[in-house]
């Protein structure tokens, strides 16, 4: 699954985020969501964090589609 950064980032940018801030919320370290975010050595989000991000930036279903299932 690859996540598209370019929408993550910029949801993520609205809410006034950084990478620390959400790695935090997800209770991952910044060094291993970075490891998700480019799917890096087989690192996905899992579905429980895919919710997190989904409530935190108040996605849409699509969004969701379109920032983890493109």
């Amino acid at each position: 699954m690859k996540v598209n950064l370019n929408l993550l980032n910029s949801k993520m940018a609205l809410y006034g985020d950084n990478n620390e801030a959400l790695a935090k919320a997800l209770n991952l370290s910044p060094q291993r969501l970075s490891a998700k975010k480019n799917n890096t050595n087989g690192a996905e989000f899992t579905q429980t964090e895919i919710q997190i991000i989904k409530e935190r930036y108040n996605l849409t279903d699509t969004e969701v589609v379109e920032i983890f299932l493109s």
